[in-house]
């Protein structure tokens, strides 16, 4: 659940200021994560609000193209779609966003208490949903609190975006939304910023409640710290960066079919990282996925050769 905007992209390494043209797409975490699951051959619905424009209907086929249900999308005769646009530089890519008052910003918490959503395993939701507006937050409230949807494990990717809030303002309040959820995942470099958390056994202890804090280091690797059992930790393989945009959430999703798939907490990881391998060879925001016999290849993988595992310039079929 949460906001999908149109995205402005200039061709991969050209600054936005010189580009001349620029292509459409389509991105958001939420529906990211929603969609890699779909790839990845699990049943995804997306519940958010878009505007009733041409953007907004890009934004719904574009979702429903991945596999994901787009019925409980709501269509907002008074709000536009959000928008954001990507300004490649030499060292990252910079985003702009547009969506004050958009849409999704108007999302509320009765949107959860749809009966199609009965049943569901997985609540998804991130740290960009509370900061666009109160309604907003207070359906985040809602949904880690009152748990309207029974049974659901909630998944929490802490997300912060600096250019929609302040570390200041956002701090207590994702710390919160993420202690009352199940599962959270969050950057360590975030999580500094965040609350000055210098490991992951920091991160764990400021967030005591959650079953399982996910504290993904970059090229490092990502520690799950479990309330009862000791943490596990597994190393990113080394892969070709094409475009960092969407790789937390193609990790989320990864770790999430592991664990719809009662994968152990080492393979869990391991999906992580290689459906996030995925995302960072691609310039779009969702990248195809390959077949499960790869996947269960290098899940099985011994330690030492998982260690040593270098993806760059590999040729994946899909």
């Amino acid at each position: 659940m949460g906001e999908t905007m149109v995205v402005l992209c200039p061709a991969p390494g050209e600054p936005l200021e010189h580009a001349e043209q620029v292509g459409v797409a389509v991105g958001g975490a939420e529906s990211n994560v929603a969609g890699y699951l779909a790839r990845l051959g699990h049943r995804a619905a997306w519940v958010s609000r878009v505007g009733d424009d041409p953007f907004g209907r890009a934004v719904v086929r574009h979702v429903a193209t991945a596999g994901v249900r787009v019925d409980l999308v709501t269509v907002d005769p008074a709000a536009p779609t959000g928008l954001y646009v990507k300004d490649p530089g030499p060292d990252a890519t910079a985003v702009h966003y547009y969506r004050a008052g958009s849409a999704a910003s108007r999302l509320e918490a009765g949107v959860l208490a749809d009966p199609r959503l009965a049943g569901a395993r997985v609540l998804h939701l991130s740290g960009i949903t509370p900061a666009l507006s109160a309604s907003c937050r207070a359906l985040v409230e809602h949904a880690v609190t009152d748990r309207p949807l029974p049974g659901a494990l909630v998944s929490f990717d802490v997300n912060h975006r600096a250019r929609l809030w302040s570390a200041d303002r956002a701090a207590p309040v994702l710390r919160d939304l993420a202690d009352r959820s199940d599962l959270v995942f969050v950057g360590q470099d975030e999580a500094y910023a965040l609350w000055g958390t210098a490991d992951p056994a920091a991160v764990r202890r400021l967030l005591p409640g959650p079953q399982t804090v996910v504290v993904k280091d970059g090229a490092v690797g990502a520690t799950a710290l479990h309330r009862d059992a000791e943490p596990v930790f597994v190393p990113t393989p080394r892969v070709t960066v094409v475009e960092p945009v969407g790789a937390g959430d193609a990790f989320a999703a990864g770790y999430l079919a592991g664990l719809l798939r009662d994968l152990d907490p080492v393979r869990r990881l391991r999906l992580g990282h290689l459906v996030a391998a995925q995302a960072l060879g691609s310039s779009g925001d969702n990248a195809p996925v390959p077949p499960w016999a790869w996947f269960d290849r290098l899940l099985a993988a011994p330690v030492d050769a998982w260690s040593a595992l270098d993806l760059t310039g590999a040729q994946v079929e899909v």
